[in-house]
């Protein structure tokens, strides 16, 4: 389904992302001229491009390049590679990433990327061909004054380290600006791997406090076993938390008493499925988005919590690890219920605030240390969160509408601000 127009109860992510727009948009009364110039992608850039295999042979494949909105500063977003990638989802992809940036006060806009490959059946030999050419492709729309991609699901730093490394042969000498989430060894900057999680972290956190909740032992289930739900499992376990569950797309594992955090983590680095956890027991990704925990943390793909399924969720919270989990019938649904939701543009936030000070360090090469690195982070987090929560309180609305609130008026105030050309 690629049309933003239906009016299906279960809307796909481009109509999840319009209609959390136009919520936010309706109680902010926003002018009618500047709705219409934010609810529109900026350009949209569609690509075919062959690709050496290893038996010789040529394939071709389809990516994208996205700008929602590059209003308040060059365009950020990552690059995607799954084989159900569309223009549809990087279109929703890319605007949540205009809002998340602006939640996070960093000055950029929004863009995304994505490739309809799926990366597990490709050689190392031939994902880097893949990236390479794609990487030309958008080289169009791409360099660290104008859009700076990084990494999202399916691709990691060494592909970005691939997208540097092509861009820098086009223009003679080495861009490292170019992309974040690059590894350490080429201008990637410290902390940036655990970055997503540590801010699901601090959001976590900082909302228990001002419920006057204690974190020791709360009970958390999570959905994902990629960078971001590995890294939450990690946290949330050296926190005090007791993970119960984690999931992969083929199922997961439970345990009552608290999953051994050290063994999942050895266990996924091993290329093991979750399912197969030992001493553990299965249970479906169904099974665990409707298990009686404190915290759920949905860090997959987007859709996830559903009008299907969102009567039979029972955590008392929901961090949004991944981007657009949950649709707006679930989010009704949530709210009346009075089940917290931290929101995706502010709780997984804490990658594209360290990939902007990836950009910052590698524009001045000059480098922080882990520790200044996850400091800054912290306190970033920490103030966004109270922006958002404070903007909910004075408004009477949900968390999610807040942030869109807080972003919108910010992405507004810049277009205002900088008029109409010519």
């Amino acid at each position: 389904m690629n049309s933003a127009e239906t009016t299906s109860p279960e809307p796909n992510a481009y109509e999840t992302a319009l209609r959390q727009f136009d919520e936010a948009a309706e109680i902010l009364d926003l002018d009618a001229d500047v709705r219409e110039i934010l609810r529109r992608p900026k350009r949209e850039l569609v690509v075919n491009f062959p690709v050496e295999m290893d038996d010789g042979g040529t394939r071709m494949f389809r990516g994208y390049r996205v700008h929602h909105n590059i209003t308040r500063g060059p365009a950020k977003g990552g690059i995607r590679y799954h084989p159900m990638a569309d223009l549809d989802e990087v279109r929703a992809l890319a605007m949540w990433m205009t809002w998340k940036c602006a939640v996070m006060n960093l000055p950029y806009g929004g863009a995304k990327g994505g490739v309809e490959v799926d990366p597990h059946r490709l050689s190392l030999a031939e994902l880097e061909n893949l990236t390479r050419r794609y990487a030309s492709e958008i080289s169009v729309l791409i360099g660290p004054e104008f859009d700076i991609p990084a990494p999202d699901m399916g691709t990691n730093a060494q592909v970005m380290a691939w997208i540097m490394d092509t861009i820098s042969m086009h223009a003679g000498h080495s861009i490292p600006a170019v992309v974040t989430g690059k590894p350490v060894a080429v201008g990637g900057s410290e902390g940036r791997a655990s970055a997503t999680s540590r801010g699901m972290l601090e959001v976590t956190l900082g909302m228990l406090k001002r419920q006057g909740r204690d974190p020791q032992g709360l009970r958390v289930a999570v959905q994902g076993a990629g960078n971001v739900g590995m890294g939450a499992v990690r946290l949330f376990d050296e926190a005090g938390f007791t993970i119960v569950a984690v999931s992969d797309s083929e199922g997961g594992a439970i345990r009552e008493t608290g999953l051994d955090a050290a063994a999942v983590a050895r266990h996924g680095a091993g290329g093991g499925l979750m399912k197969d956890l030992p001493d553990a027991d299965r249970i479906s990704n169904r099974e665990l988005l409707e298990l009686p925990v404190d915290i759920l943390a949905p860090a997959a793909i987007e859709g996830q919590l559903t009008s299907a399924n969102a009567s039979q969720v029972k955590a008392a919270m929901i961090v949004e690890g991944a981007n657009g989990p949950t649709t707006p019938a679930a989010d009704a649904e949530f709210a009346d219920r009075g089940i917290t939701v931290i929101p995706d543009i502010l709780a997984n936030a804490g990658g594209v605030t360290v990939s902007y000070f990836e950009w910052v360090q590698d524009l001045q090469q000059f480098f922080w240390t882990e520790d200044e690195i996850n400091a800054r982070l912290g306190r970033q987090m920490r103030d966004a969160l109270a922006s958002v929560a404070a903007t909910a309180e004075e408004s009477g609305v949900t968390l999610r509408q807040a942030a869109h609130m807080l972003a919108i008026s910010r992405v507004a105030e810049a277009t205002r601000l900088r008029g109409i050309y010519p």
